[in-house]
């Protein structure tokens, strides 16, 4: 039973639904945990990122409330949309939220028995008010980012980071120019341009961001003159802290009679969060209690680079003389990546963060697992920035954070340097890793 679908668009695998063209994703294992450990799945994340495909992977019937017969169904009664062969889809259930209550009950009327449902939904709920339970322990949720580089096949995947989380590393080789990288930045990782030639692949992004302002935002009764000024602000702050004071007057374009209020840009930056299209790296410090994780500022990121490339009308020509903005979007590209690399591991506590002191030493990215176990990453465009002076200062921000014996904080598993243009990755001799974005897998 696959409602709402084109029937011919399928292949029956073992029972699970496929969709005939579909490229494996690193979550795809994660999934399967998740249900053989809970009775429901709930998969978020933005539009077109392949939420749909990837559940339809593992599910063996589907409701889509796109479509409007299952879309008055649902209204009417939203258990009428929860039957079907086990994992059944329920697609984009925030439209009717009423589901996730249903969906609860019908996990608990089912003695909990795994992996009843599979829900994906683009977007947070507009009226979560008729949202009455949390359904921990019914329902886990798997966060989906746009695709990887590994998982669009630009990436060998040969340096495994999880794999670095146990001690192991090994060499490997590529050939990654800047030219390479800016053709990343501004393709993205949407599915949808898998196979197409850059022509056509650039194209998308922009598309997008056109389908958030015209048609997300209004139906969330917000502005879209309003939204598109806030992402060109957060485009013009890639990879930064900004404060709100900041994306107010970069909104305004100058002109202080348009400047927003500081709510105004509260307000659209989380309705931006909820359609998933931002993630916000939060300041670490050992220890857990350490207030400088409260106080430091938010670094904010686009979760696709593509995003603010289009945003400021930015091709892979314009950034080859633009190497500072190439630069920050590489870092946004990392951020991806390193997101979805860290989704399939295990554990509900794993984070990204980054390292800020009031002297103005800094670390790119902090990976810590929910275990205790962290590593450092420093991200530069190009191995030519991998110089002694910016591996001193890896080195002194490990002594900083490990070498008073009485913090009792654990040596990083490992410290590197993530490269856009690179050929080699490799140990170097005081034991920082330089590793080529295109070496890089889960």
């Amino acid at each position: 039973m696959v409602k709402g679908w084109n029937m011919s668009d399928f292949e029956m695998a073992d029972s699970v639904l496929l969709k005939s063209n579909y490229r494996p994703r690193i979550v795809d294992d994660r999934l399967r945990k998740l249900l053989k450990a809970f009775g429901a799945v709930e998969i978020v994340g933005p539009k077109w990122c392949g939420k749909t495909w990837t559940a339809l992977s593992q599910a063996r019937s589907a409701d889509r409330l796109d479509d409007a017969a299952t879309f008055a169904a649902a209204q009417t009664d939203p258990a009428l949309v929860l039957m079907g062969k086990e994992p059944h889809l329920v697609d984009e259930w925030q439209d009717v939220p009423q589901i996730w209550d249903a969906a609860r009950r019908h996990v608990d009327d089912n003695a909990n028995r795994k992996g009843q449902l599979i829900l994906t939904g683009s977007a947070v709920p507009k009226d979560t008010d008729v949202i009455h339970h949390s359904g921990t322990g019914r329902i886990a949720r798997l966060r989906m980012w746009p695709m990887s580089l590994s998982e669009s096949g630009q990436s060998t995947g040969a340096v495994s980071l999880s794999a670095l989380f146990d001690g192991e590393f090994k060499p490997a080789q590529c050939n990654t120019d800047i030219a390479d990288v800016a053709r990343w930045c501004c393709r993205g990782g949407w599915p949808a341009n898998l196979d197409l030639d850059d022509e056509f692949a650039l194209e998308i992004p922009g598309e997008y961001i056109a389908s958030v302002l015209d048609v997300s935002v209004p139906r969330m009764n917000r502005s879209s003159e309003t939204t598109r000024a806030l992402m060109r602000a957060l485009a013009m702050n890639v990879a930064q802290a900004p404060r709100y004071t900041t994306l107010a007057g970069d909104m305004a374009y100058g002109d202080e009679r348009r400047e927003p209020d500081i709510q105004t840009v509260k307000s659209y930056l989380e309705m931006l969060k909820s359609l998933y299209l931002l993630t916000d790296l939060e300041g670490w410090e050992p220890p857990l209690r350490a207030k400088s994780r409260v106080r430091t500022t938010a670094k904010r990121y686009f979760i696709d680079p593509s995003l603010p490339a289009a945003v400021l009308g930015a091709t892979p020509q314009i950034l080859l003389r633009d190497t500072q903005t190439l630069g920050d979007l590489f870092e946004t590209l990392c951020i991806r990546d390193l997101s979805v690399y860290l989704s399939a591991m295990p554990g509900s506590g794993n984070r990204i963060a980054y390292y800020r002191d009031d002297k103005g030493l800094e670390v790119d990215v902090i990976i810590e697992l929910a275990d205790g176990r962290w590593g450092a990453i420093e991200i530069k465009l190009s191995d030519l920035k991998v110089t002694d002076d910016n591996a001193a200062k890896l080195e002194s921000f490990r002594h900083k954070i490990c070498g008073n014996p009485q913090a009792q904080v654990r040596d990083p598993e490992f410290m590197m340097f993530l490269t856009g243009r690179g050929h080699k990755a490799y140990r170097r001799s005081d034991g920082i890793l330089v590793v080529p974005i295109a070496t890089l897998g889960a």
